[in-house]
């Protein structure tokens, strides 16, 4: 494992910082991204204190031509990437479709959507090169069908994502690449915050779900890192909030308390 290249995209913070951090206390070697230099300074020098081989760049997922440039930053650096993960991803205020601003529409698009295209296409084509590799796809709410309201377009950019990526995988028959995608569940993640505003009935609705279903970054990003090594499907679906833990959970609601947005959980 110690041999690993990984690539992170959108691993400057949240679930994509959570998984750089577990895939360097392997020993692997990590390339991620962020939209800004100062994100992407911060995060490796963090990084720094969990390994020693983390490297970052800037990149919009959204052009082509910035995840060529990703890749070709991970491979003068540390040779053949073996994992690749599409995390990048933006949300939107929780708003009705026709409350939205055109412009945060298309940005959401743009990075949920063309961003898993171009970072599914651009390193299928240099693994397919190599005979090796793994591409995983972060699934998010939505994928699952699952509808919140005021998330509509977020919500259809992973329903579409996670229809992107079978079809890819399907259309890629025999290769020896893995095209899949990863099912975190709800994790206490800025993107999840952000759908927290204020103490309205609706706010406090939402909090006290989350508290059922929701987990830290480190208990997440921790399973899916090793599940992603340990992959040998053609094209895995690697979820960690499975029906029947959300069963368990749900019955278990009454008896128990998590408060996961005050640094405290109750088991």
């Amino acid at each position: 494992m110690s041999t690993l290249s990984v690539v992170i995209t959108g691993g400057t913070r949240g679930i994509g910082f959570g998984l750089a951090k577990r895939f360097l206390e392997k020993g692997c070697k990590v390339t991620i991204c962020g939209t800004s230099t100062q994100s992407v300074r911060k995060a490796v020098h963090e990084l720094a204190a969990f390994g020693e081989s983390a490297v970052g760049t800037v990149a919009d997922v959204g052009k082509r031509s910035d995840v060529e440039s990703l890749l070709d930053v991970a491979v003068k650096k540390f040779g053949p990437v073996d994992i690749w993960v599409n995390n990048a991803g933006i949300t939107h205020d929780t708003l009705k479709v026709w409350e939205l601003e055109q412009a945060t529409i298309e940005d959401v698009l743009r990075v949920n959507m063309l961003g898993v295209v171009n970072g599914t296409v651009v390193p299928f084509l240099e693994m397919q090169k190599q005979g090796r590799g793994k591409i995983f796809n972060m699934e998010g709410l939505g994928s699952d069908g699952f509808m919140m309201e005021g998330l509509s377009v977020y919500g259809t950019s992973k329903s579409a994502l996670r229809y992107f990526t079978r079809a890819f995988a399907n259309e890629a028959g025999s290769s020896p690449v893995q095209v899949g995608t990863l099912s975190p569940g709800m994790v206490v993640t800025d993107l999840l915050l952000e759908t927290l505003h204020g103490d309205s009935p609706e706010t406090r609705k939402k909090r006290k779900f989350y508290n059922i279903m929701a987990d830290d970054v480190d208990t997440v990003t921790a399973f899916l890192c090793e599940k992603m090594v340990l992959s040998t499907a053609s094209s895995p679906r690697i979820e960690w909030l499975t029906k029947p833990k959300v069963i368990a959970r749900m019955l278990l609601a009454p008896f128990r308390r998590r408060e996961l947005f005050n640094g405290k959980s109750e088991d």
